[in-house]
């Protein structure tokens, strides 16, 4: 788990010159993907992007109750068990708040006049 931490960056999921092995084209640093090896194509429109993030935020909240269940058994370590819910928690929270701002978008497009 800690192996990919080095590679975070608050600048939108890019890292910053050779952190991720490749080297940077010049002395400065630049701006790189963190693992350009995953280039899938993204939905081209609202409604599939938001039906596949909430499939993968599905998952990850299935993943974090099965770890769970596992530690209460014996057959997951304390550290698994507290990323995998630390991890459904953080999906949660983001699920809420995109639920959020799209009802507040609709109320607010309800809410204009034609």
């Amino acid at each position: 788990m800690l192996d990919g931490v080095g590679k975070l960056s608050p600048y939108g999921g890019l890292a910053l010159g050779g952190t991720d092995g490749l080297a940077p084209s010049s002395g400065a640093a630049q701006l790189q993907p963190v693992n350009p090896a995953t280039t899938e194509a993204l939905p081209t429109d609202f409604g599939s992007l938001l039906g596949k993030m909430t499939l993968e935020a599905i998952s990850t909240l299935r993943a974090g109750e099965q770890t769970a269940v596992a530690g209460v058994r014996g057959q997951a370590t304390t550290q698994q068990v507290v990323e995998a819910v630390m991890a459904a928690e953080q999906t949660l929270q983001a699920s809420i708040a995109i639920r959020d701002k799209v009802v507040a978008s609709y109320l607010e497009i309800s809410r204009m006049t034609i």
